[in-house]
Protein backbone atom coordinates (compact mmCIF):
# COMPACT_ATOMS: atom_id res chain seq x y z
CA UNK A 1 0.00 0.00 0.00
CA UNK A 2 1.52 3.24 -1.19
CA UNK A 3 0.22 6.61 0.56
CA UNK A 4 0.37 9.65 -1.22
CA UNK A 5 1.17 11.29 2.51
CA UNK A 6 0.44 15.03 1.53
CA UNK A 7 -3.07 14.52 -0.46
CA UNK A 8 -3.99 13.05 3.24
CA UNK A 9 -2.74 15.03 5.61
CA UNK A 10 -4.48 17.95 4.11
CA UNK A 11 -7.32 16.09 3.78
CA UNK A 12 -7.14 15.17 7.31
CA UNK A 13 -6.57 18.91 7.97
CA UNK A 14 -9.11 20.16 6.32
CA UNK A 15 -11.72 17.52 7.96
CA UNK A 16 -10.89 17.27 11.65
CA UNK A 17 -11.73 21.13 13.34
CA UNK A 18 -8.20 23.09 14.39
CA UNK A 19 -9.41 22.94 17.73
CA UNK A 20 -8.07 19.36 18.34
CA UNK A 21 -4.51 21.05 19.78
CA UNK A 22 -1.35 19.38 21.67
CA UNK A 23 -1.14 20.09 24.97
CA UNK A 24 0.28 23.75 24.40
CA UNK A 25 -2.10 24.74 22.17
CA UNK A 26 -1.18 24.25 18.72
CA UNK A 27 -3.30 22.67 15.88
CA UNK A 28 -2.64 18.57 15.76
CA UNK A 29 -5.46 18.10 13.88
CA UNK A 30 -3.45 16.97 10.40
CA UNK A 31 -1.28 14.24 12.77
CA UNK A 32 -4.21 12.98 14.70
CA UNK A 33 -6.06 13.05 11.54
CA UNK A 34 -3.30 11.20 9.55
CA UNK A 35 -3.05 8.31 12.30
CA UNK A 36 -6.91 7.46 11.97
CA UNK A 37 -6.26 7.43 8.34
CA UNK A 38 -3.85 4.62 8.77
CA UNK A 39 -5.50 2.53 11.31
CA UNK A 40 -8.39 2.47 9.09
CA UNK A 41 -6.86 1.76 6.05
CA UNK A 42 -4.70 -1.31 7.75
CA UNK A 43 -7.76 -2.51 9.37
CA UNK A 44 -9.75 -2.76 6.28
CA UNK A 45 -7.41 -3.70 3.77
CA UNK A 46 -4.75 -5.60 5.76
CA UNK A 47 -1.58 -4.44 3.60
CA UNK A 48 1.82 -6.72 4.81
CA UNK A 49 3.78 -3.88 3.00
CA UNK A 50 3.11 0.03 3.59
CA UNK A 51 4.62 3.35 2.35
CA UNK A 52 4.57 6.92 3.21
CA UNK A 53 5.73 8.58 -0.13
CA UNK A 54 6.92 11.84 0.46
CA UNK A 55 7.60 15.22 -1.59
CA UNK A 56 11.00 16.06 -1.36
CA UNK A 57 10.10 18.52 -3.61
CA UNK A 58 6.72 19.64 -4.44
CA UNK A 59 6.99 21.67 -7.98
CA UNK A 60 10.65 20.15 -9.75
CA UNK A 61 12.38 22.48 -11.78
CA UNK A 62 12.99 20.06 -14.85
CA UNK A 63 8.89 19.94 -14.56
CA UNK A 64 8.81 24.12 -14.36
CA UNK A 65 11.70 24.14 -16.60
CA UNK A 66 9.75 22.08 -19.80
CA UNK A 67 6.28 24.04 -18.39
CA UNK A 68 6.52 27.27 -16.42
CA UNK A 69 3.15 27.73 -15.68
CA UNK A 70 3.05 24.24 -13.62
CA UNK A 71 1.74 24.79 -9.77
CA UNK A 72 2.71 28.61 -10.43
CA UNK A 73 -0.68 29.39 -8.61
CA UNK A 74 0.33 27.42 -5.83
CA UNK A 75 3.56 29.30 -5.02
CA UNK A 76 3.36 31.04 -2.01
CA UNK A 77 3.79 34.86 -1.87
CA UNK A 78 7.27 36.28 -1.15
CA UNK A 79 7.84 38.74 1.65
CA UNK A 80 10.78 41.09 2.25
CA UNK A 81 12.20 40.84 4.83
CA UNK A 82 11.49 44.30 6.33
CA UNK A 83 7.67 42.78 5.68
CA UNK A 84 9.10 39.66 7.58
CA UNK A 85 8.81 36.32 6.56
CA UNK A 86 6.92 34.35 4.14
CA UNK A 87 3.19 33.19 5.81
CA UNK A 88 2.07 29.78 5.00
CA UNK A 89 5.26 28.12 3.49
CA UNK A 90 3.87 24.77 3.35
CA UNK A 91 7.28 23.10 2.00
CA UNK A 92 10.11 24.41 -0.44
CA UNK A 93 11.33 22.93 -3.60
CA UNK A 94 14.85 21.59 -3.58
CA UNK A 95 15.24 22.75 -6.61
CA UNK A 96 13.27 25.73 -7.21
CA UNK A 97 13.92 27.13 -3.69
CA UNK A 98 10.03 28.66 -3.91
CA UNK A 99 7.72 27.56 -1.32
CA UNK A 100 4.34 25.94 -1.09
CA UNK A 101 0.97 28.14 0.36
CA UNK A 102 -0.33 26.31 2.60
CA UNK A 103 -2.75 27.35 5.34
CA UNK A 104 -2.45 28.52 8.64
CA UNK A 105 -1.87 26.17 11.25
CA UNK A 106 -0.46 22.99 8.76
CA UNK A 107 2.82 23.98 8.40
CA UNK A 108 4.18 23.09 11.96
CA UNK A 109 2.56 19.78 11.78
CA UNK A 110 4.37 18.58 9.22
CA UNK A 111 7.52 17.72 11.09
CA UNK A 112 5.52 16.16 13.54
CA UNK A 113 3.76 13.87 10.97
CA UNK A 114 7.46 12.73 10.19
CA UNK A 115 8.68 12.00 13.83
CA UNK A 116 5.59 10.06 14.37
CA UNK A 117 5.49 8.19 11.23
CA UNK A 118 9.04 7.20 11.67
CA UNK A 119 8.20 6.56 15.62
CA UNK A 120 6.33 4.10 14.36
CA UNK A 121 8.57 2.19 11.74
CA UNK A 122 6.37 3.62 8.79
CA UNK A 123 8.67 3.86 5.78
CA UNK A 124 9.00 7.22 4.35
CA UNK A 125 10.02 6.95 0.42
CA UNK A 126 11.19 10.44 -1.11
CA UNK A 127 13.38 11.34 -4.13
CA UNK A 128 15.43 14.60 -4.11
CA UNK A 129 13.99 16.25 -6.94
CA UNK A 130 10.85 14.55 -7.38
CA UNK A 131 7.32 14.59 -5.82
CA UNK A 132 5.30 12.02 -4.34
CA UNK A 133 3.71 11.00 -7.66
CA UNK A 134 7.00 9.88 -9.18
CA UNK A 135 8.48 8.25 -5.96
CA UNK A 136 4.36 6.13 -6.02
CA UNK A 137 4.80 5.35 -9.54
CA UNK A 138 8.31 4.15 -9.38
CA UNK A 139 6.89 1.65 -5.96
CA UNK A 140 4.10 0.53 -8.22
CA UNK A 141 5.46 -0.13 -11.08
CA UNK A 142 8.83 -1.77 -9.98
CA UNK A 143 7.66 -3.92 -6.79
CA UNK A 144 5.87 -6.51 -9.40
CA UNK A 145 3.22 -7.44 -6.65
CA UNK A 146 0.07 -5.99 -6.42
CA UNK A 147 -0.76 -2.72 -4.40
CA UNK A 148 -2.94 0.10 -3.87
CA UNK A 149 -2.57 3.46 -4.27
CA UNK A 150 -4.29 5.96 -1.54
CA UNK A 151 -4.91 9.35 -2.75
CA UNK A 152 -7.16 12.14 -3.82
CA UNK A 153 -5.13 13.14 -6.88
CA UNK A 154 -6.41 11.36 -9.93
CA UNK A 155 -3.43 12.69 -11.46
CA UNK A 156 -2.42 8.90 -10.64
CA UNK A 157 -4.95 7.02 -12.50
CA UNK A 158 -2.74 6.52 -15.27
CA UNK A 159 -0.96 3.75 -12.98
CA UNK A 160 -4.05 1.66 -12.89
CA UNK A 161 -3.28 -1.75 -14.46
CA UNK A 162 -5.45 -4.77 -13.65
CA UNK A 163 -2.94 -6.75 -15.09
CA UNK A 164 0.09 -5.75 -12.29
CA UNK A 165 -3.21 -5.72 -9.80
CA UNK A 166 -1.95 -1.63 -9.12
CA UNK A 167 -5.48 0.12 -8.31
CA UNK A 168 -6.20 3.61 -6.61
CA UNK A 169 -7.94 3.93 -3.64
CA UNK A 170 -9.90 7.53 -4.44
CA UNK A 171 -10.33 9.60 -1.19
CA UNK A 172 -12.33 12.09 -3.19
CA UNK A 173 -15.52 11.31 -1.55
CA UNK A 174 -13.64 10.54 2.71
CA UNK A 175 -11.84 8.03 3.58
CA UNK A 176 -15.47 5.96 4.97
CA UNK A 177 -16.68 5.96 0.89
CA UNK A 178 -13.05 5.06 -0.49
CA UNK A 179 -13.72 4.63 -4.53
CA UNK A 180 -11.68 1.43 -6.12
CA UNK A 181 -10.46 2.56 -9.34
CA UNK A 182 -9.77 -0.14 -11.86
CA UNK A 183 -8.94 -0.37 -15.35
CA UNK A 184 -13.53 -0.92 -15.53
CA UNK A 185 -13.78 2.67 -13.12
CA UNK A 186 -11.58 4.29 -15.48
CA UNK A 187 -13.78 3.30 -18.62
CA UNK A 188 -17.32 3.71 -17.04
CA UNK A 189 -15.65 7.31 -15.70
CA UNK A 190 -13.85 8.58 -18.74
CA UNK A 191 -14.78 5.99 -21.53
CA UNK A 192 -11.00 5.71 -21.98
CA UNK A 193 -8.42 2.58 -21.09
CA UNK A 194 -6.46 3.79 -17.84
CA UNK A 195 -3.20 3.34 -20.01
CA UNK A 196 -4.32 6.44 -22.16
CA UNK A 197 -5.26 8.34 -18.75
CA UNK A 198 -2.02 10.46 -18.49
CA UNK A 199 -2.60 11.41 -22.88
CA UNK A 200 -6.23 12.27 -21.66
CA UNK A 201 -4.76 14.59 -19.21
CA UNK A 202 -2.64 16.45 -21.45
CA UNK A 203 -5.13 17.32 -23.90
CA UNK A 204 -7.95 18.01 -21.17
CA UNK A 205 -5.46 19.94 -19.09
CA UNK A 206 -5.63 20.16 -14.87
CA UNK A 207 -6.36 23.98 -13.73
CA UNK A 208 -5.41 22.65 -10.12
CA UNK A 209 -1.47 22.35 -11.49
CA UNK A 210 -1.48 25.09 -14.15
CA UNK A 211 -1.44 22.51 -16.90
CA UNK A 212 -3.45 24.42 -19.61
CA UNK A 213 -4.43 21.54 -21.91
CA UNK A 214 -5.00 22.37 -25.84
CA UNK A 215 -7.76 25.12 -25.90
CA UNK A 216 -10.66 24.25 -27.28
CA UNK A 217 -10.66 20.45 -26.13
CA UNK A 218 -12.59 19.02 -23.45
CA UNK A 219 -12.92 16.18 -22.38
CA UNK A 220 -15.37 14.96 -24.02
CA UNK A 221 -13.55 15.50 -27.73
CA UNK A 222 -10.16 14.12 -25.75
CA UNK A 223 -12.02 11.16 -25.39
CA UNK A 224 -12.87 10.86 -28.96
CA UNK A 225 -9.34 11.41 -29.57
CA UNK A 226 -7.61 9.38 -27.99
CA UNK A 227 -9.92 6.66 -28.32
CA UNK A 228 -9.33 7.09 -32.36
CA UNK A 229 -5.52 7.94 -32.58
CA UNK A 230 -4.07 6.46 -29.67
CA UNK A 231 -1.25 8.23 -27.39
CA UNK A 232 0.26 11.89 -27.43
CA UNK A 233 2.59 11.21 -30.18
CA UNK A 234 0.28 9.13 -32.01
CA UNK A 235 -1.94 12.36 -31.83
CA UNK A 236 0.49 14.93 -32.86
CA UNK A 237 1.33 13.08 -36.24
CA UNK A 238 -2.50 12.56 -36.72
CA UNK A 239 -2.33 16.36 -36.91
CA UNK A 240 0.07 17.03 -38.86
CA UNK A 241 -1.81 14.76 -41.57
CA UNK A 242 -4.24 15.94 -43.70
CA UNK A 243 -5.40 12.75 -44.80
CA UNK A 244 -5.84 10.93 -40.52
CA UNK A 245 -9.25 11.97 -40.58
CA UNK A 246 -8.42 13.99 -37.66
CA UNK A 247 -11.05 17.65 -38.47
CA UNK A 248 -9.38 20.84 -39.89
CA UNK A 249 -10.06 22.73 -36.83
CA UNK A 250 -8.65 20.49 -34.41
CA UNK A 251 -5.72 20.05 -36.43
CA UNK A 252 -5.34 23.64 -36.11
CA UNK A 253 -5.90 23.87 -32.03
CA UNK A 254 -2.81 21.12 -32.44
CA UNK A 255 -0.52 23.13 -34.58
CA UNK A 256 -1.24 26.51 -32.04
CA UNK A 257 -0.35 24.24 -29.14
CA UNK A 258 2.52 22.91 -30.69
CA UNK A 259 4.95 23.82 -28.19
CA UNK A 260 2.97 22.86 -25.18
CA UNK A 261 2.30 19.46 -26.72
CA UNK A 262 6.31 18.84 -27.58
CA UNK A 263 6.34 18.72 -23.12
CA UNK A 264 3.47 17.60 -22.03
CA UNK A 265 3.69 14.46 -21.92
CA UNK A 266 6.94 14.73 -19.99
CA UNK A 267 5.05 16.90 -17.43
CA UNK A 268 2.04 14.69 -16.98
CA UNK A 269 3.22 11.41 -16.51
CA UNK A 270 4.56 10.21 -13.61
CA UNK A 271 8.10 9.02 -13.47
CA UNK A 272 8.13 4.81 -13.08
CA UNK A 273 12.31 4.37 -13.28
CA UNK A 274 13.59 6.27 -10.15
CA UNK A 275 16.14 3.86 -8.35
CA UNK A 276 15.05 4.54 -5.16
CA UNK A 277 17.17 2.38 -2.92
CA UNK A 278 14.21 0.44 -1.56
CA UNK A 279 14.11 -3.36 -0.76
CA UNK A 280 10.66 -4.61 0.13
CA UNK A 281 11.54 -5.60 3.22
CA UNK A 282 12.18 -1.85 3.78
CA UNK A 283 8.42 -1.50 3.67
CA UNK A 284 6.89 -4.39 6.16
CA UNK A 285 4.46 -3.14 7.39
CA UNK A 286 5.69 -2.97 11.21
CA UNK A 287 2.85 -4.55 14.24
CA UNK A 288 4.50 -2.36 17.04
CA UNK A 289 6.74 0.61 17.59
CA UNK A 290 10.78 0.83 15.90
CA UNK A 291 10.61 3.59 18.89
CA UNK A 292 8.12 3.21 21.77
CA UNK A 293 9.72 5.39 23.73
CA UNK A 294 9.79 8.14 20.92
CA UNK A 295 6.60 7.29 20.22
CA UNK A 296 5.24 7.82 23.69
CA UNK A 297 7.46 10.93 23.92
CA UNK A 298 5.26 11.94 21.06
CA UNK A 299 1.89 10.95 21.88
CA UNK A 300 2.37 13.00 25.50
CA UNK A 301 4.10 15.93 23.79
CA UNK A 302 1.23 16.44 21.11
CA UNK A 303 -1.55 14.64 22.53
CA UNK A 304 -2.52 11.81 20.07
CA UNK A 305 -4.90 10.26 22.89
CA UNK A 306 -6.80 7.67 21.29
CA UNK A 307 -5.69 8.45 17.57
CA UNK A 308 -2.46 6.52 18.82
CA UNK A 309 -4.51 4.28 20.63
CA UNK A 310 -5.93 3.42 17.20
CA UNK A 311 -3.00 3.41 15.69
CA UNK A 312 -1.08 1.00 17.68
CA UNK A 313 -4.28 -1.46 17.74
CA UNK A 314 -4.38 -1.63 13.75
CA UNK A 315 -0.29 -2.33 13.64
CA UNK A 316 -0.94 -5.12 16.28
CA UNK A 317 -3.17 -7.15 14.78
Amino acid sequence: MLLDTASLYFRAFYGLPDSIRTPDGQPVNAVRGLLDFIARLVTDHSPTQLAACWDNDWRPQWRVDLLPSYKTHRVAPQVSAEQGSVVGAGGVGAETGVAEESPDGLSHQVPWIEETLTALGIAIVGADGYEADDVIGSLATQSQVPCDVVTGDRDLFQLVDDSAGVRILYTARGMSNLQVVDGAWVKAKYDIDARHYADFAALRGDTSDGIPGVKGIGEKTATGLVNRFGDLDQLIEAALDPESGMTGTQRKRFDEAADYLAVAGEVVRVRRDLDLGVHPGDLELPSAPADPDAFAELTTRLGLGSSAERVLKALAR
